[in-house]
């Protein structure tokens, strides 16, 4: 079982939350969804209520190991202020001379939120002397930032060493995320039907395996259905594909069949030769790709297809989207299986990323049960893998 923040002593300490605010912006630096921030706010508020003084940090973007302008939490820094609705102090670096001169002066009761922790080089590297001068800041580590704990990083990973079973724990948050995720796998409601999609099944391959025993429906749209169809010998024109996993598709495919899964493959798409908002597009068959035009949205029949499949469906996991739904030319595949889902009689349970921004532009948001804030660490969790992030807050009992 994962340590709990209820099951540690926090009342007057210091505490260090982790927290994921990898938020997405507009060009003009607005925040475009808050909801990672919000899903914080549960912790924060547990600690302020406790009588803490808080320090609150995160990452934002990949900056390379030094300041960058675009990069900065600046804008996570007012929204969060407006959320809490107090004053949050905001200190221009990690463990410079600004931070270490607020976090001395912190307070009761007053929460200072660090600038991003990769403007250090040594969060990346899970470098031990930075986690060690993190450390000193607090007398307990709150880790509640799922949407990084697949990663071994300074402030997931290494910080921990400097904690005990005591003094360290997962938020709210971070709690819910992996209790649901082992819970979804033991016993769902049947049937269970996995919606997959995205760009490349090499990131997505061992979750394939590993899911495939357990579910009763395999779905797969996006990008990394190119390489299936390809490996099932079907001229797929440019449309993305990864030829160096034709043999592990079919092998997907067949352990399908041997186990009895209902596997499903686009059997339309829109088609385009360029990746644009301004390009023309036309529906065709998957059989009938034109040479130089690629597919880069599942097609009307596909979403059919795919609504029929869903139909029966009592438990529904869906990991990345249909198509190209960045642009509004090719979103609504991902849209109209969104919609499929959230009306759907089924626990649907959304693996964060880009599949909850297309709930969140489809306007789903509110239907589904449950929407993950780590696409990658929901991804592993998936995989049966013991994240970096989770193993030391796993309290070693006999439920563990």
């Amino acid at each position: 079982m994962i340590r709990s923040i209820r099951d540690i002593e926090v009342a007057g300490k210091r505490v260090f939350i982790r927290c994921d605010f990898n938020v997405p912006l507009d060009e003009f630096f607005n925040i475009t969804d808050d909801r990672r921030i919000r899903s914080a706010i549960q912790t924060i508020r547990y600690c302020l209520d406790n009588g803490c003084s808080i320090i609150v940090a995160s990452h934002l973007g990949r900056p390379k190991g030094v300041f960058e302008e675009k990069y900065s939490l600046d804008p996570v820094f007012k929204r969060l202020t407006r959320i809490l609705n107090c004053e949050v102090k905001f200190a221009s670096d990690v463990v410079g001379n600004d931070a270490k001169q607020k976090v001395e002066s912190l307070q009761s009761g007053e929460v200072l939120l660090l600038e991003n922790l990769r403007f250090e080089k040594g969060e990346i590297k899970n470098d031990e002397n930075l986690a060690k001068e993190l450390s000193e800041y607090a007398d307990v580590y709150i880790n509640d930032a799922f949407g990084v704990c697949h990663r071994a990083h300074a402030s997931v990973e290494a910080i921990t060493k400097f904690f005990d079973e005591s003094t360290s724990a997962a938020g709210f948050l971070l709690q819910k995320e992996v209790e649901f995720s082992k819970n979804l796998l033991k016993a769902p409601a049947r049937p269970f039907v996995a919606v997959v999609g995205g760009s490349k099944v090499s990131g997505k391959l061992k979750a394939l395996i590993n899911l495939l025993p357990r579910i009763d429906k395999l779905i797969i749209g996006g990008g990394m259905a190119f390489t299936f169809l390809k490996a099932q010998g079907l001229d797929i024109g440019n449309s993305l594909v990864e030829d160096d996993l034709l043999d592990e598709a079919l092998k997907v495919i067949a352990e399908a069949k041997r186990l009895g899964v209902k596997f499903y493959l686009p059997v339309d798409v829109v088609a385009a030769q360029t990746c644009s908002q301004d390009t023309t597009i036309k529906f065709v068959t998957t059989q009938e790709i034109p040479n130089g035009w690629m597919g880069l949205d599942i097609g009307p029949a596909t979403s059919r297809l795919f609504r029929e499949a869903l139909n029966d469906a009592q438990t529904i996991l869906w990991n990345g989207p249909m198509g190209v739904f960045e642009l509004e030319k090719f979103a609504k595949g991902s849209h109209k299986i969104s919609h499929a889902i959230s009306e759907a009689h089924a626990t649907t349970v959304i693996g964060g990323g880009d599949t909850a921004d297309v709930v969140a532009r489809a306007g789903d948001a509110d239907e589904m049960t449950f929407i993950s804030t780590g696409g990658g660490a929901s991804l592993e969790l998936l995989e049966g893998k013991e994240l970096p992030g989770v193993k030391p807050l796993n309290s070693k009992d006999i439920d563990s």
